[in-house]
């Protein structure tokens, strides 16, 4: 029941099959099971149970909310929700309890969802990990399910994988059948990353295509809630509910008048997929280099026109976003003083001297360490030489997707992640920020050009793990960015984790491969 995608367990509820009550038990059961994933910060056990009886009742009087009526959710923990704490992952705000509801949670609940939880991040949404936050990393659900998992002869707390980040909770609890959907946050690639290397669906959607309101920010101008599930048509259900204009963002814009309603036989022969040359970055592996070539290949077999493009300042996305991004932090974060929100230091022997302590107590290494760049972009004698600078190469990279697509092609086709995930080990012995960047190559470009993006789990590695590719499409293009994805999907035979383990564990290819690639 726990793997079906949404469509399917809404269909069982009305029917009777199963009672939101029984599937929220074996939500919250699950999350029990796999608390080694430290996928959660907080369980909403008792509210769930609530919510889920008040779904049960709802059925059984024959007046459903919608699809999401009974279904279990997971929230990441940067997404405001009513007398339930938000914590952002960081001990600046680990006592916060918000008095409302971010308005995509608060969508999710109109629809009759039942929310089991808020997932854990990297602090404040600042990484690729998802290690760094203040309640502890969270470990990659196929870093268990992988051929090396068992007896390696190294530290059992350094032998798993990272789920990517920042939305790592979010994804692990989708990919670990905890939830049938999760909201998470994208501002470089912070929901596709995960998704990635997690296996799951994730849809970065148009700028302004749902409201922010309710989110904490990291960056403004490039923040947009993500939505991660198990299937790409599950992606577009969960879009068609939280899309739309909200008058508590000013930033939010007309939903499509038509419902994201995906065709089950979507024809790609007048499809032109586009490969960036820039994409072929350094420290790409030969295996997403083989799952990249394998799918443009089955457009091309299909009948789609598959052309290689240029976008020639990607080269410099990455400084760019990276100046951007610490300057709008250094912004944000400047409400973090310890007296209207956030953590309180008790030294406070002067002003500026427990503003200084509240901040150092409260903020790690990489959020203090943005906050300081951004403030040194934003100084007046820097301001034009870093800041202004970065604003007109975003304008270029934004033309360059711009230039692209005015030229006849309908979706980019690249890798969203370098590789397959790094084991936890391997990741921390580099400085995140680095790793940061490594890791948002393909990814942030986007954010900075506003465009919808979906990440689409494609094949397992050699080692036993998920390799995602990315799709990118126009602006507002987010119906046929999706219907491409589903295209994708129906054709490489993606496992799930559960079918992964049975079908490895019976037969006799997996005493082969765990001999083959033990670590």
């Amino acid at each position: 029941m726990l793997s079906l995608t949404i469509k399917e367990a809404s269909l069982a509820l009305r029917e009777g099959s199963i009672s939101p009550t029984e599937l929220c038990r074996k939500c919250l059961n699950r999350i029990k099971k796999t608390q080694h994933l430290n996928a959660f910060i907080t369980v909403t056990d008792e509210l769930a149970l609530r919510q889920a009886q008040e779904a049960e009742t709802r059925l059984l009087q024959g007046s459903p909310k919608g699809l999401l009526d009974g279904i279990p959710f997971a929230v990441k923990d940067n997404f405001s929700t009513e007398n339930i704490k938000t914590t952002c992952a960081s001990r600046m705000l680990k006592d916060y309890t918000p008095p409302f509801n971010a308005t995509v949670v608060q969508k999710l609940l109109d629809q009759g969802a039942v929310m089991v939880g808020k997932t854990n991040m990297d602090e404040f949404a600042m990484g690729a990990g998802s290690t760094d936050g203040a309640f502890g990393p969270v470990r990659n659900p196929w870093g268990y399910a992988a051929p090396y998992r068992e007896n390696t002869g190294l530290d059992p707390d350094s032998n798993w994988v990272v789920t990517g980040g920042s939305s790592g909770g979010s994804a692990a609890s989708v990919a670990s059948l905890t939830s049938y959907l999760a909201l998470g946050s994208d501002t470089g690639g912070s929901t596709r990353n995960p998704g990635s290397l997690c296996g799951v669906v994730s849809l970065k959607p148009t700028y302004g295509l749902l409201s922010r309101h309710g989110l904490i920010p990291l960056v403004n101008s490039m923040d947009v809630p993500g939505i991660i599930t198990r299937s790409v048509g599950d992606a577009a259900l969960v879009l068609d509910v939280l899309q739309g204009v909200d008058v508590k963002d000013s930033t939010t814009i007309p939903a499509p008048s038509s419902p994201t309603q995906l065709p089950e036989d979507f024809d790609v022969r007048n499809l032109c997929v586009g490969i960036p040359n820039e994409y072929h970055a350094p420290g790409l592996s030969e295996e997403t280099v083989e799952q990249w070539s394998r799918v443009a290949d089955m457009f091309e077999r299909a009948g789609a026109r598959v052309e290689q493009v240029s976008l020639p300042h990607t080269q410099y996305s990455i400084v760019c976003y990276h100046v951007l991004c610490c300057a709008e932090v250094a912004s944000n974060m400047a409400r973090f003083d310890g007296l209207e929100y956030g953590h309180r230091s008790e030294i406070d022997s002067s002003t500026e001297t427990m503003y200084a302590a509240s901040r150092h107590e409260g903020f790690n290494d990489v959020v203090r360490g943005r906050i300081l760049s951004g403030s040194y972009f934003l100084l007046k004698q820097n301001y034009e030489h870093y800041f202004l600078k970065a604003q007109k190469v975003r304008r270029l990279i934004t033309d360059d997707f711009k230039h692209v697509f005015n030229s006849g092609v309908d979706v980019l086709l690249t890798p969203t992640t370098l590789a397959d995930a790094a084991r936890y080990s391997d990741f921390t012995q580099e400085d995140n920020r680095t790793r940061s960047l490594q890791d948002d190559v393909f990814t942030q470009s986007v954010n900075m050009a506003g465009l919808p993006a979906v990440s689409v789990p494609t094949a397992l590695s050699r080692r036993g793990l998920p390799i995602g590719l990315q799709l990118i499409a126009p602006a507002l293009q987010d119906k046929r960015l999706l219907s491409v994805a589903q295209w994708i999907e129906q054709r490489v035979g993606f496992p799930s984790i559960s079918e992964f383990e049975q079908r490895s564990e019976a037969s006799d290819q997996w005493q082969k491969t765990k001999k083959e690639h033990t670590i």
